[in-house]
């Protein structure tokens, strides 16, 4: 379904599990921060706890009307979520994209706009420096929290050290420069067993990212969320299978195991690493409801949910994503970097 509250109403359903509506506070009763140097790992997941006001917000101590908020890669699938999310809570969101978004730059200056009211937007590349530190230029006011949504398109090599390691170390950097006292970082779940380029490169941002806060005696903070998979990306096989078509799943179908989440409790997760401390310093798997189900298991309740007596799998070796991989990175160029 194109309407994102019918598409996980649908997947929840073949699921058999729960969908927080309005998950803005997945507060889970984690402990007080500690400012080690070393980051604890908390397992949770979003919780539907109502949506919080702006009168209940605070960055640190300062009311989210006057808590500046930056997020890199606002238009893209989860940070558009969360952009809108962080402008709901009452924050002073700066929204800095690429003049020409999306896939291929089809989006131009005033799509970003008219997609993300109630947000300052500016123009500038994560992935050079000169230009993002040029977007920082025109806020016009110190920056209090920069949260980095990017991610590469392709997953190829020159595309994942570019964005997922380069442009959100710039981020960082710049942000610095700026005042930013906190890092709000998007990775992913996957990088626990670092295969493949963009893991690799997103896990060396998450250390140097750790260090950095390390060695501020405390003057940098910073949340890193790892989520499992979103709905949108289980979607498709819902549809496909739903019109006789196989279910396709790598390998055996038990490889992994994980427990999908919407993108509007992602994007309230990811905010909660803004404004509740107890998300601070700390590497935060989060996954949606329910048990963490392997392919196999999710292709078997789609079967059965739409009556198909003779499931029909597809099961390509895992190695073909090297292939892709590797093709997908050969046409990268292709794209316009702006």
């Amino acid at each position: 379904a194109d309407d994102p509250n019918e598409r996980d109403a649908t997947m929840a359903a073949m699921m058999g599990v729960r969908v927080s509506s309005g998950a803005r506070s997945a507060r889970s009763g984690h402990s007080r921060v500690s400012r080690s140097s070393r980051p604890s790992r908390v397992s949770v997941v979003a919780s539907s706890a109502g949506h919080l006001s702006s009168s209940d917000l605070t960055f640190k101590g300062k009311p989210a009307s006057s808590t500046c908020v930056v997020v890199l890669g606002p238009t893209g699938y989860i940070g558009k979520y969360t952009t809108r999310e962080l402008i709901a809570r009452g924050y002073d969101v700066v929204a800095i994209s690429r003049s020409k978004s999306g896939i291929g730059g089809a989006g131009d200056e005033q799509k970003v706009r008219d997609d993300l009211p109630g947000a300052t937007v500016v123009f500038g590349d994560a992935t050079d420096k000169d230009s993002l530190k040029k977007a920082f230029q025109d806020i016009g006011k110190p920056v209090d929290a920069v949260v980095c949504c990017l991610a590469s398109r392709t997953g190829g090599v020159e595309d994942s050290w570019l964005v997922d390691y380069q442009a959100t170390r710039n981020g960082l950097d710049v942000g610095l420069e700026f005042g930013m006292s906190h890092y709000v970082l998007l990775s992913a779940i996957c990088v626990q067993k670092p295969d493949l380029v963009f893991q690799k490169a997103k896990l060396k941002f998450e250390q140097e990212l750790v260090d950095a806060s390390s060695a501020s005696d405390g003057k940098l903070t910073y949340s890193i969320v790892r989520p499992t998979a979103f709905f949108k990306s289980l979607a498709g096989q819902v549809e496909v299978v739903r019109g006789g078509g196989p279910y396709v799943m790598f390998g055996n179908g038990e490889l992994c195991a994980c427990k999908p989440i919407s993108e509007r409790d992602l994007a309230a997760f990811i905010s909660n690493g803004v404004d509740d401390e107890t998300y601070y310093n700390k590497i935060l798997p989060i996954g949606g409801p329910g048990e963490a189900l392997t392919p196999k298991q999710q292709g078997a309740i789609l079967f059965e949910k739409f009556g198909i007596e003779k499931p029909f799998y597809v099961t390509p070796p895992i190695q073909i994503m090297d292939v892709v991989i590797k093709g997908l990175d050969a046409v990268a160029g292709g794209f316009p970097e702006n």
